[in-house]
């Protein structure tokens, strides 16, 4: 909570005393003035103009309405419930006040929002009393009030900064976890989510799957075309396998330089052959122009797969070194192929 905030909270004098009596008879007036001028605590204020009352009302601001129900030109009680319904004076106390006791005329000033009925005019020390006893109500409400307000607010700010922070932390995980050229996951990332996945499909006896891809001829890309033209490739390589990898529960990394491998937490040999042809495929299909093998060429990608149920037995390195062959097996097989060694 800020200083403004538990400023606003104690602004409110729970001991403030200000009425407004409307009555339109002038006698009365003086008498509860008189009544009151000996209580320099209490403003006294009012308004013998019934049709003026919200305003004055609303401008005054008072901790007590000291209500006539008998003026000319309004219902009184209707005037009650204006008060009511006014956000601006519908929690002031409204003292009514009448000529005499009757318990008809007594319920319908409750019923139309009155907070105390007195006979005119009380007994100075029952007026000053109940005054104060309203006045106080209203002062502590109020103060309650501002307090719940503060509170919110401050709440309100802390969620708003919780958030802030969740965000700032997840754009820094992000960026810890990011490689800085593709945007992809870097390595780090990769070996921490190889192993967690690693570990969680030996609980659930599940299998793991993992693609390496390498860019073909690579080194001959970047002596030709020079390295800013192959980390353009790179970063077009990188946005292929993003559009390829859309599960997820997937994780795509550059695995370094030229070289990028696909976690596939649960996916089969069969499922991991598929999205392996569609990735390739798609980096085919971007003819983003080489001159090798052929000068007519484009830039494709060898890509080897491996797929292992873990046992607790084994370790992650086991499948990179499987999906490793794989690789190998298919750039000696002639490049821009899937190759799974011994499958």
């Amino acid at each position: 909570m800020n200083d403004l905030q538990v400023k606003e909270l104690f602004n409110t004098d729970i001991d403030s005393v200000i009425v407004l009596l409307v009555d339109d008879q002038p006698l009365i007036v003086e008498e509860v003035r008189r009544q009151l001028e000996s209580e320099s605590d209490i403003e006294f204020y009012y308004c013998i103009d019934a049709s003026q009352a919200v305003f004055e009302v609303e401008k005054i601001k008072p901790t007590v309405i000291l209500q006539d129900l008998v003026m000319p030109g309004i219902d009184s009680l209707s005037l009650i419930k204006e008060y009511r319904n006014n956000p601006l004076t519908q929690n002031i106390p409204v003292v009514a006040l009448s000529t005499k006791e009757d318990p008809f005329v007594k319920s319908r000033a409750f019923e139309a929002g009155a907070n105390d009925y007195l006979v005119k005019l009380p007994d100075p020390i029952e007026l000053v009393a109940r005054i104060r006893y309203h006045s106080r109500s209203f002062n502590t409400t109020k103060q309650l009030d501002q307090a719940c307000r503060a509170l919110r607010t401050s709440q309100q700010q802390l969620l708003d900064t919780n958030l802030v922070l969740q965000r700032m932390n997840g754009a820094l995980r992000r960026q810890a976890n990011s490689d800085g050229m593709t945007g992809l996951s870097n390595r780090r990332h990769f070996d921490e989510f190889l192993a967690s996945e690693w570990q969680r499909a030996c609980n659930a006896g599940s299998e793991i799957s993992l693609l390496m891809v390498d860019v073909d001829f690579f080194k001959l890309f970047n002596d030709n075309f020079g390295h800013s033209a192959g980390d353009d490739a790179l970063k077009n390589v990188a946005a292929a396998i993003r559009d390829t990898i859309i599960d997820e529960a997937y994780l795509p990394a550059r695995y370094g330089g030229e070289e990028f491998a696909i976690i596939l937490p649960g996916a089969s040999k069969s499922e991991a052959a598929k999205i392996a042809g569609s990735l390739r495929e798609n980096i085919e299909a971007m003819k983003i122009p080489h001159i090798s093998p052929r000068l007519d060429s484009v830039v494709t990608v060898s890509i080897g797969l491996a797929t292992m149920a873990p046992k607790n037995s084994g370790n992650s390195k086991d499948l990179i070194e499987l999906a490793d062959k794989g690789l190998y097996l298919a750039k000696s097989k002639g490049r821009n192929q899937v190759a799974i060694f011994g499958g």
